[in-house]
């Protein structure tokens, strides 16, 4: 696999994990017009492992008072692990039936439909101001679940779950620092399940500057990513994301069969 190609994905890889409009759709949408199938799964692992860094750096001090076992950051801890346990139940569940969703770029395109019409109704119906510290248990277990439908293709996980805390009445900081830290361990977790078969397989074509290219530009596309998604929630407005999410996936129905 060519250098360029790496670096493109490892771009896409991190501004699409943390912009609302869907990482696994846009590598579907990249695959397919680069024909690429037998290093993907080599590279997912590590690109996924590149868009872990930004997080722990921006969240970097919430991260560390979790891992102290701060006491005032115990609740939080909490809400998180109740999060990721439909995430992974889902996951576990229907594993087999979403990696089907992945050989059809036309599920892309009718997903991004849904995740931009998600987008729009938060916009307009998620002006609630309750913080982290008003967060139930339940929030936490619609958020997961949310994130675990997210894994079709199409369906942005940054954008369900945030969503889902907008229409639950959280304020936008704490839809953002929820979503980005239940992210963490999902991300963590899906790499690890994922890198026991690429140690079996091997690095299939890739060397590991290319591999370090890649991680290093979904890192870097990463950390701008939620920089601007955070100015976005804070000043700016979610319908430009909406709109996007509209228009490519309406794009990609009409040309669907082409690709």
């Amino acid at each position: 696999m060519e250098m360029i190609k790496v670096i493109i994905l490892g771009l896409i890889q991190g501004l699409t994990e943390f912009l609302p409009i869907s990482s696994s759709g846009h590598l579907v949408i990249v695959q397919t017009l680069f024909g690429i199938e037998t290093e993907q799964l080599t590279l997912d692992v590590f690109l996924h492992f590149g868009t872990v860094i930004p997080i722990l750096i921006i969240f970097r001090k919430d991260i560390r008072d979790i891992l102290l076992f701060k006491k005032e950051k115990r609740r939080l801890s909490l809400l998180i692990l109740i999060g990721i346990i439909p995430t992974g139940l889902i996951g576990i569940l229907f594993e087999d039936f979403i990696i089907k969703l992945f050989s059809s770029v036309l599920i892309v395109g009718y997903m991004l439909l849904i995740t931009g019409f998600l987008l729009y109704l938060a916009e307009r119906l998620g002006k609630a101001s309750r913080g982290l510290d008003e967060m139930k248990g339940y929030n936490a277990i619609i958020v997961g679940v949310a994130q675990g439908f997210a894994a079709i293709p199409g369906i942005s996980r940054s954008g369900s779950t945030i969503v889902a805390s907008l229409l639950q009445g959280l304020d936008r900081d704490a839809a953002a620092r929820y979503s980005f830290l239940i992210a963490i361990p999902v991300i963590l977790g899906a790499g690890l399940l994922q890198l026991k078969d690429v140690l079996i397989v091997g690095l299939t074509g890739l060397t590991w500057e290319l591999i370090i290219a890649g991680t290093i530009s979904a890192a870097v596309s990463g950390y701008l990513a939620i920089k601007y998604l955070l100015h976005v929630l804070r000043s700016g407005s979610l319908l430009v994301f909406s709109y996007y999410c509209w228009a490519l996936g309406l794009i990609i129905i009409l040309l669907a069969g082409l690709l």
